[in-house]
């Protein structure tokens, strides 16, 4: 059942277009939450009670975008396994990789910290505790990059100064604040898209689809319109316009890894 559409020229258009419209929604009505603020980043957002997609325990959120990779990566396998006998390609098996590899170097690691951790600290960013009364300081960038709990029975000197520390036992994990927060939800979302869009080329090219590959272009089809969802509200109600637009750009970039193959 071959269709004339080319599948990933369209989510192409249409994610630059979702995300477009919602950064201006956001702006003209200042529904955006500055992120990379140390003073905003642990409140609620001011419209989480009005607005269900502006509370970050949101089912989209919880559930599918902070699982995006995971999600992409069985919708992949699954379009894959089932895919006519001669698409079943090693090279889209790799492509995969290659895409998987992109998403643990920007987020997770890089022979070291992250790329995202890496542009933050290179960009002014600073390593801050936010205490429970609501007071901030910040400690040496190394404490964020390990993601190390700190407390002043585990690094008295960090608290040496006058602070109002809470009672009993606890511990804090410092985060990277101030900095150029690239938004890695539109990043991941930006390279998911286009990804399962380029793997269902093949299928729709094929002249026939068995019936578990039938199931498998809605699995993946349904998660691209998901995805499409999760750029809309985080266009609308988090992070800044340049850190939605450089997550964006870096998610096309990650994609395009692909096209060197």
């Amino acid at each position: 059942m071959p269709v004339k559409i080319d599948v990933q020229q369209a989510a192409f258009v249409t994610v630059t277009l979702v995300l477009f419209l919602g950064t201006v929604y956001s702006v003209k009505n200042n529904t955006y939450l500055d992120t990379s603020n140390p003073l905003l980043t642990n409140l609620p957002h001011p419209l989480h009670k009005t607005d269900y997609f502006a509370n970050k325990s949101n089912l989209l959120n919880v559930w599918f975008i902070k699982r995006a990779w995971g999600w992409t990566s069985f919708a992949f396998l699954f379009l894959w396994l089932t895919s006519p006998r001669h698409t079943q390609t090693m090279r889209r098996a790799f492509l995969w990789a290659v895409e998987s590899l992109s998403w643990l170097a920007f987020t997770s690691w890089f022979f070291g910290p992250a790329l995202f951790e890496r542009l933050i600290a290179a960009s002014g960013g600073e390593c801050t505790v936010v205490l429970p009364s609501g007071a901030l300081f910040s400690v040496p960038h190394n404490y964020c990059f390990t993601k190390s709990a700190l407390s002043p029975l585990t690094h008295p000197s960090l608290f040496a100064a006058p602070l109002i520390l809470p009672d009993g036992p606890w511990s804090v994990v410092p985060r990277l604040r101030r900095g150029h927060d690239v938004s890695g939800h539109v990043f991941l979302l930006t390279m998911s898209i286009l990804f399962l869009a380029d793997q269902l080329r093949p299928s729709f090219r094929a002249a026939s689809w068995s019936a578990m590959h039938k199931w498998a272009v809605l699995a993946a089809t349904s998660l691209i319109a998901i995805w499409l969802i999760a750029i809309g509200t985080t266009s609308v109600y988090f992070h800044t316009p340049l850190e939605k637009f450089t997550g964006y750009l870096l998610g096309l970039a990650g994609y395009s890894l692909i096209l060197l193959f």
